[in-house]
C-alpha cells in the first residue's frame, strides 16, 4: 500500500476526533518536549483518530525549523504508530518544501499544507505551490483552504489529480463552495478524496458539514476536554442528535462566543484550557497573547458545565 493510500485508509473511517495538540513551552520559553509527549500521548490514549502536530493550534508560525522537527519527532515517538501523525508545512514554496522534508525525516505520516505566507495568489500559482510541496516528499498531503488560499472547484479537481495530494481541509466555511467542490471532484476523479471541516471549534458547524458528506473534523476542544469532544463525536456517529444539540447549546456555543472575544483565542484560550486541566504547557508565544483572567474563569465555568451535561445523561 502506498503512503497516500495508507493514510486515506487510516483516516477514511473517523474513529474519533482529530487531535491538534498545543506546543508545550517551559518557563524559559523554550519547547518542552517531555510535556509535549505527555500531551500527545494523553490525546492518543483518550481516543484521537490522528495527531496533527505543529499546525495552527500548535503554533506552527512560532516555531523554528529545528523546534518543528523536534516536535514532530516527539509526536511520532509518543503515538508509537497507534494513529497517524500529520505535520504542518507552510510559508513560501521553498520553506514549505523544507518543512515537508523535515517532517518526513522526523517520521511523520503526512502533511497539512498551510496557506502560503501573506501573498494573495491566483489559482495557477496556488496549484503550482501545492504541487511542488507534494512532489518534495513521499508523504501524502492535505491542502488547507482558508484566508488567502481559496480554490475554485476546478482547481480542487486538479489538486485531486496530483500525485500525493489526498484531501482538502476547509477553514473557509462557504458551504455552497464546498458542495460544488465535493460534486466536481466526485464527478471527475474516481476513488477516495478526503475532506475535513477545519473551522475553529469545528463541532459548531459539523452537523452542516456532515450533510455534505464531510465526516472528518479538527477538534481543538479535544486538547482540554477530550471526554466532551468524544461524546459529541460519538453522538454524530450514532445519529444521536439530541445529545449533539445538548452539547452544542450547553457547551460549544458558549465556548465559541467566549473564543470570539479575543484575537488569537482559537489558540491561546485552548492552551489556557490545557493548563486549567492540570498540564503546564506554558503560555503562547508572540504575537499571540494570553487570554484575560476573567475569560479564563469563564472558560472553567463553561467546561464544568459541559462535563455536567455528560454526568446528567449517563
Amino acid at each position: 500500500m502506498t503512503p497516500s493510500a495508507d493514510l486515506v485508509h487510516r483516516l477514511g473511517i473517523p474513529s474519533g476526533p482529530l487531535f491538534f495538540p498545543v506546543t508545550a513551552y517551559g518557563p524559559d520559553g523554550s519547547v518542552d518536549l517531555d510535556v509535549y509527549r505527555t500531551h500527545v500521548r494523553a490525546g492518543v490514549e483518550a481516543g484521537a483518530a490522528a495527531v496533527f502536530a505543529c499546525c495552527g493550534t500548535g503554533e506552527f508560525h512560532a516555531l523554528t525549523p529545528e523546534e518543528f522537527e523536534a516536535c514532530v519527532r516527539a509526536a511520532v515517538e509518543a503515538t508509537a504508530g497507534r494513529v497517524p501523525v500529520i505535520a504542518g508545512a507552510g510559508y513560501g514554496t521553498a520553506l514549505a518544501v523544507r518543512y515537508a522534508r523535515l517532517a518526513e525525516g522526523a517520521g511523520a505520516d503526512g502533511l497539512l499544507a498551510l496557506p502560503p505566507y501573506l501573498v494573495v495568489a491566483g489559482q495557477e500559482g496556488l496549484l503550482r505551490h501545492y504541487r511542488e510541496v507534494a512532489a518534495a516528499t513521499a508523504l501524502p498531503v492535505i491542502v488547507y483552504q482558508r484566508d488567502n488560499a481559496v480554490f475554485t472547484p476546478e482547481t480542487v479537481v486538479e489538486l485531486a489529480r496530483t500525485e500525493g495530494i489526498v484531501g482538502l481541509k476547509d477553514g473557509l466555511g462557504d458551504l455552497d463552495l464546498m458542495q460544488r467542490i465535493v460534486s466536481a471532484v466526485r464527478t471527475d476523479i474516481p476513488g477516495d478524496f478526503l475532506y475535513f471541516n477545519g473551522l475553529p471549534t469545528a463541532e459548531q458547524t459539523q452537523l452542516a458539514y456532515r450533510a455534505l458528506g464531510v465526516t472528518l473534523y479538527s477538534s481543538a476542544v479535544f486538547c482540554f476536554a477530550p471526554e466532551i469532544a468524544l461524546a459529541f463525536h460519538r453522538a454524530l456517529t450514532e445519529g444521536d442528535t439530541a445529545t449533539a444539540h445538548r452539547l452544542l447549546d450547553g457547551f460549544y456555543r458558549p465556548f465559541v462566543e467566549l473564543r470570539a472575544r479575543g484575537r488569537g483565542y482559537a489558540v491561546s484560550l485552548v492552551k489556557a484550557g490545557v493548563r486549567m486541566r492540570g498540564l503546564d504547557v506554558g503560555e503562547v508565544r508572540p504575537p499571540l497573547h494570553e487570554p484575560d483572567e476573567d475569560h479564563v474563569k469563564q472558560l472553567a465555568e463553561i467546561t464544568e458545565r459541559g462535563y455536567g451535561l455528560l454526568e446528567e445523561h449517563k
